[in-house]
């Protein structure tokens, strides 16, 4: 999640201080990626650095306020605009776990497999349940239609973890198959020449018939 355009699409709508940026994202989130005050500050000094906000002078309360630029608004549109980019995908852990499993012959795979797709369903159904009470409560704000978009993404997002965790399995299946199937060919191999030589030698070893 970009933090940096997510600060700035929260600004476009007036100026805020950083408390208020924070409950603010994580409403609009759902809390699905909270965000610590230190974060929120941290980003608006270096938005500040790069000329997309500026200060704007205090509230009542005596908070310091940030205000979004024409050139945050511009670097806004032209985020908003572009697709976010697959080429260079995050690091996804349970990949990179299943990858590192595959080549350590001490691992039980599909023991891993089973135990993330126990986490991955309850999860899935844990946000369905959330689904179900933001429509029925009915979602009549930007915030709370927002969180359901984001809870619907991670339910998709679960439902093919899980498909893709079904197809690891069954891959490995065959996988182990094909070793298998491989091994006796060679094993049956290997035993055929000795048993022609020991056919071989038996027959020279017994008595000629007369």
């Amino acid at each position: 999640m970009s933090i940096r355009h997510g600060l700035l699409a929260l600004l476009d709508r007036g100026p805020r201080y950083g408390y208020q940026l924070r409950t603010e994202f994580e409403s609009r989130t759902g809390a699905t990626w909270p965000l610590n005050v230190g974060q929120v500050y941290t980003t608006l000094a270096r938005l500040e650095r790069d000329s997309l906000v500026v200060p704007a002078g205090e509230d009542d309360s005596g908070h310091a306020l940030y205000a979004i630029t024409d050139a945050g608004r511009t670097e806004l549109r032209e985020w908003f605009a572009r697709p976010v980019d697959r080429k260079s995908p995050p690091r996804d852990e349970l990949a990179i776990k299943l990858a590192m499993a595959v080549g350590s012959p001490e691992v039980d795979i599909r023991a891993v497999i089973q135990a993330q797709r126990l986490h991955t369903i309850r999860a899935m159904q844990d946000y369905t349940r959330l689904k179900a009470q933001a429509i029925e409560t009915g979602p009549t704000t930007r915030d709370e239609v927002a969180w359901l978009l984001v809870l619907e993404q991670l339910i998709f997002s679960a439902e093919a973890e899980a498909r893709w965790l079904d197809h690891c399995e069954a891959r490995l299946v065959r996988l182990a198959e094909s070793i298998g199937q491989a091994d006796d060919d060679a094993s049956g191999q290997a035993g055929g020449p000795r048993r022609q030589a020991d056919s071989t030698n038996s027959a020279a070893h017994r008595p000629a018939r007369h």
